[in-house]
C-alpha cells in the first residue's frame, strides 16, 4: 500500500525545529500501516531533516550553534554571495545534514526510540514555508 502527499510547514526561524507532532498530524494515513516506511524528502536546498533529541531544548540550540561556529557566514572564500551572507552557509549545512529520512512504521505509528524526534533545520534567517514530500510504504494492519 502506498500514499503520498506534501506537507508545507511554517515558516520557521533559523534553528533546529521538533516538527514531530505536526508531521503525525498531517498524516492520519500511518494508522493504517502494520509496518511499512515513512519516506520524507525536503524540497529546498537550504533546509535539512534530521532525527534527534526530542526532550531538551538544549539539544537543538547547542546543534545551531555548533553548525554555525563549522560553517561561518562570510567565509572570504564562498563565491555564491548574491543571496545573502546566510545563503551559502545553508547549502553547504543541507549538504551535511542531508534532505531526507526513512523512518519505520509499525502498528500505525513511527517507531521512533523514546528520546527521538523529526528536526526540520531551518538554515536560513527567513527561509520562508517549507515543503516535504511524506511518501508511505507499507502493509496494511
Amino acid at each position: 500500500m502506498w500514499h503520498q502527499q506534501t506537507i508545507t510547514l511554517k515558516p520557521r526561524a533559523r534553528g533546529f525545529h521538533l516538527i514531530t507532532r505536526e508531521v503525525v498530524e498531517v498524516l492520519p494515513e500511518l494508522g493504517r500501516y502494520r509496518v511499512g516506511l515513512l519516506h520524507l524528502f525536503i524540497q529546498h536546498t537550504s533546509a535539512s531533516l534530521a532525527v534527534n533529541e526530542n526532550a531538551d531544548p538544549d539539544v537543538r540550540g547547542d546543534l545551531e550553534r555548533h553548525f554555525n561556529v563549522m560553517v561561518p557566514q562570510n567565509a572570504p572564500h564562498y563565491e555564491h554571495t548574491l543571496e545573502g551572507p546566510d545563503d551559502m552557509p545553508a547549502h553547504i549545512k543541507s549538504v551535511l545534514i542531508g534532505p531526507s529520512l526513512s523512518l519505520p512504521l509499525h502498528d500505525g505509528t513511527l517507531a521512533l526510540g523514546t528520546w527521538q524526534g523529526i528536526y526540520l533545520c531551518e538554515h536560513r534567517d527567513h527561509g520562508g514555508a517549507r515543503r516535504i514530500v511524506a511518501t508511505l510504504q507499507g502493509e496494511a494492519g
